[in-house]
């Protein structure tokens, strides 16, 4: 299996629009952007406890509702109950909900998928703010690049 070397992630561009997709995933699904990184964090351990949630979390800012809000708004959920003599605590993993969000950012990323723009499926395109203008301003140029 040959090795991915620096080089080989910056000929793809990856991060190039990574900024805007992040911006237009968080307006679109209401989920901040912190929660947004840290779940993707979670994402690729796979099965995580508790604890590796607040371990995640030390890298972002202090949000003490953080847990709670993305297990009541169906982000995460519970894989796996305690029953108290066996299993001393749940395991959790991220939502099927989240892993198609997470796919379609990939596929946006990659260009295989534009980021709509039209106003029904996209509020951003309404344009109701000044940072909703510029924000749509680099969606369509998002879209217009080939090269991503």
């Amino acid at each position: 299996m040959r090795k991915i070397s620096p080089s080989d992630l910056k000929d793809l561009n990856l991060f190039k629009h990574y900024r805007i997709i992040r911006k237009w995933v968080s307006k679109t699904c209401n989920i901040k952007e912190a929660d947004l990184e840290l779940l993707m964090y979670l994402d690729s351990l796979d099965l995580f406890t508790k604890q590796d949630f607040k371990e995640g979390s030390y890298s972002y800012s202090w949000d003490n509702r953080r847990w709670n809000r993305l297990l009541k708004d169906g982000w995460i959920v519970v894989w796996r109950k305690r029953n108290r003599t066996t299993q001393k605590y749940h395991i959790y993993k991220t939502s099927v909900r989240f892993k198609h969000l997470l796919s379609r950012i990939y596929r946006i990323i990659l260009g295989e998928e534009d980021i709509p723009e039209n106003t029904n499926s996209n509020k951003i395109m309404k344009r109701n703010s000044y940072m909703d203008k510029v924000l749509s301003f680099s969606i369509e140029n998002l879209n217009k690049d080939k090269t991503r």
